[in-house]
């Protein structure tokens, strides 16, 4: 089956009873949500999502974990206060982008700080060979292609397809209205490269394994973590570079656009240098982390996959 076969699919797959129920109670949130205005949505939908780890317990065991894992010279009650504040990130991601997304760009950039890291997107996308930017789940990972788009360089962004029909248009259509084109990742074969010949911006989430997805397992925190490859594979295949974008919350509540171009290497070992670029995304990525743990989405099991050789004291904890 192609790509395209895939998506449209997908597309024609009737939602059942339980995705209409879904998402029901998604634009219910919403719209209960949507009066307060976008900085007092995001607080309560934070509060919200905390008792999702205080009181329900959600995936608490798993944070708790990896937190420990990551930050072994934390004492509990450090790492509480980490895992507390993944929750309240969580619920804000949540509400801001979809609330965003119907006021149009200016509302977007109202959100962010001065961000002198914007000039590393500027120079690369001047080279005009078209640019990969590559993110992570730190920070508000909706709002950071968002933001590129708003200062007027066009983002294609990719997506993997929901299961639920319903909540995968709604997003879609929410990301669309940020200013970004999206396309889910079974096109991705396709349509990056023209998109990357014609001098666009290709947008990858670039830190969560996904059986099928093409990955290579690079250090994050010291222990073996399955990395997507496709933004390496691209970069090298199209030779543009690559940038790591990340929307990191601040004190105000506003968010810094950070930038940071990583390294691309080209030695004749296609492989080798794939996994050079990978690791250097890693590496960047953790160093966000460690200075802003509690903005990073530990509800997903970042070593669930590991390598069969892989020493015990370094597997998923």
């Amino acid at each position: 089956m192609t790509g395209v076969q895939a998506v449209a699919k997908r597309t024609l797959t009737p939602p059942t009873l339980a995705h209409r129920l879904e998402y029901l109670a998604l634009r219910a949130f919403v719209a209960a949500l949507a009066p307060l205005g976008v900085r007092v949505a995001a607080d309560v939908s934070a509060t919200i999502a905390t008792l999702a780890y205080r009181v329900f317990g959600i995936r608490r065991g798993v944070v708790d974990r990896q937190i420990a894992a990551a930050f072994p010279e934390l004492i509990r009650s450090a790492r509480e206060r980490v895992a507390r504040e993944a929750y309240q990130n969580l619920g804000r991601v949540a509400i801001e982008a979809t609330l965003l997304s119907r006021r149009g760009p200016t509302a977007v950039l109202e959100q962010f700080v001065d961000s002198p890291g914007w000039a590393i997107v500027e120079r690369a996308h001047a080279k005009g060979n078209g640019v990969v930017l590559v993110a992570g789940h730190l920070g508000n990972w909706e709002l950071s292609g968002a933001y590129v788009a708003a200062r007027g360089v066009p983002c294609h962004a990719i997506a993997r397809g929901m299961a639920n029909p319903l909540s995968d248009r709604y997003f879609r259509n929410t990301r669309e209205r940020l200013g970004m084109q999206v396309m889910h990742d079974q096109e991705a074969v396709r349509r990056v490269p023209r998109i990357l010949t014609a001098g666009g911006t290709i947008g990858f989430l670039s830190d969560q394994a996904t059986v099928g997805l093409a990955s290579t397992f690079v250090p994050f925190f010291g222990r073996p973590a399955k990395t997507p490859r496709g933004a390496a594979v691209f970069a090298l295949r199209a030779n543009v570079p690559v940038v790591l974008i990340q929307a990191l919350r601040q004190s105000d509540g506003r968010y810094l656009f950070y930038a940071e171009e990583i390294e691309v290497t080209r030695t004749g070992d296609r492989e080798r240098d794939v996994d050079d670029i990978v690791g250097r995304f890693s590496a960047a990525l953790e160093r966000l982390v460690r200075q802003y743990p509690g903005q990073y989405f530990w509800q997903h099991r970042r070593w669930k996959h590991q390598p069969t050789e892989t020493p015990a004291h370094l597997r998923e904890p």
